[in-house]
């Protein structure tokens, strides 16, 4: 057996890795030398028909023996065209296979990968990993929850926001007016706070409540004078 079968069949790995690579450069090789017989057959088969031509009236011996040459050179560029289609269907049949080859080796590795990634990696075990971390995220808030159970945290009283927000909306207001000289107008206006019914020094309580009346009246005509 030859040193490339040898090499194939029983060598060395790299001898193996390297022998598709090897047969497509010789294949290669012959397929260019082919392409340029072809090439010259085909000249000698236009120069033989020219002789034939030539001669065809004045020398009808000559052109019947360049009409069998050419018919030679026409024999010899079929099976030369013939060998050249065999050369290329081999390269890539070889070519073909090796990428197969390739490919599968590329899977192979890629399932070894993965074997390796999940070694020791199971359902069980990632079910054990999520608990774990499930009881360290519980043990989190408890521990949250213990370190500020001393802070004192009292709720929010809303009716106190309600007071705080009716203070900045009278300040809003009465910056406006100041600046401006009328009411604006918008629902702060309905929602001001009224003056308690108190009676003052000096005035019965249906004074006040008359002169509170007016202050009411007032407002309103301003906020319609600032439409």
């Amino acid at each position: 057996m030859s040193g490339w079968g040898l090499g194939w069949f029983g060598g060395g790995g790299a001898a193996k890795k390297d022998a598709p690579k090897n047969a497509i450069l010789q294949l290669r090789g012959q397929l260019e030398m082919l392409n340029k017989r072809e090439k010259h057959l085909q000249n000698q088969m236009d120069e033989q028909d020219g002789l034939a031509r030539k001669y065809v009236s004045s020398n009808k011996t000559a052109a019947k023996a360049a009409l069998r040459r050419k018919k030679q050179f026409e024999h010899s560029l079929d099976q030369t065209s013939a060998q050249i289609m065999t050369l290329e269907k081999e390269i890539y049949s070889i070519e073909t296979a090796n990428i197969n080859k390739e490919t599968l080796d590329a899977m192979k590795n890629a399932g070894q990968a993965m074997k390796h990634i999940h070694a020791g990696m199971t359902v069980d075990t990632v079910d054990n990993v999520m608990e774990d971390l499930r009881e360290q995220h519980a043990i989190g808030e408890e521990i949250n929850e213990a370190i500020t159970s001393g802070v004192h945290t009292s709720g929010i009283d809303e009716d106190e926001l309600d007071d705080e927000l009716a203070e900045l909306q009278q300040e809003k207001l009465d910056e406006d007016m100041l600046r401006t000289g009328n009411v604006p107008v918008n629902d702060t206006v309905g929602r001001l706070p009224q003056a308690p019914h108190t009676e003052v020094k000096g005035k019965t309580p249906a004074r006040v409540e008359e002169e509170d009346d007016e202050e009411a009246e007032l407002r309103k005509l301003q906020a319609e004078m600032a439409m």
